[in-house]
């Protein structure tokens, strides 16, 4: 492959997917995201997931929260290096071609994006997941969120 250290780095930067998309694509990059997404496999979905959660788990903020050990995660990061190349070389060859030919190796960045972001909605609609962030809700005032919508007095 001709930028096989762009690639790699691309994909790294997939980690990014909970930061707003600053790459925008073209027609060819969208090909590549909706190919990704179509190609994607429930295991795929999930080595994904536990691969993020393992890199995540990492922060010095959560790290005491989580416990995965050196071997699992060199696990996931071969189960999801193995994934990507897949999805890349196989699944998505010819679209990944055309995104990299017409728009450059950045567009792996953001077609991996979207990938992450459709296995995060699957994360998150989760029924415990969902049950479990919706917790939260019950220490907000609703009078005082109410407030935000209310009419504001001119000066």
């Amino acid at each position: 492959m001709k930028y096989p250290k762009a690639i790699a780095g691309a994909i790294c930067t997939v980690s990014s997917l909970l930061v707003s998309l600053a790459a925008v694509a073209g027609p060819y990059g969208d090909d590549m995201a909706k190919c990704l997404v179509k190609s994607t496999t429930p295991t795929d979905s999930t080595t994904f997931v536990k691969w993020i959660f393992s890199a995540m788990a990492l922060h010095p903020d959560v790290k005491s929260m989580a416990n995965v050990s050196t071997q699992q995660r060199d696990d996931l990061n071969k189960n999801a290096g193995l994934m990507f190349q897949h999805l890349l070389l196989d699944s998505c060859r010819a679209e990944t071609q055309q995104a990299i030919k017409y728009e450059g190796t950045q567009t792996i960045s953001y077609a991996f994006q979207i990938f992450g972001q459709v296995a995060a909605r699957e994360l998150f609609t989760d029924p415990q997941v969902a049950a479990a962030m919706s917790g939260m809700t019950k220490y907000l005032d609703e009078s005082k969120l109410k407030s935000l919508t209310a009419p504001t007095e001119s000066k």
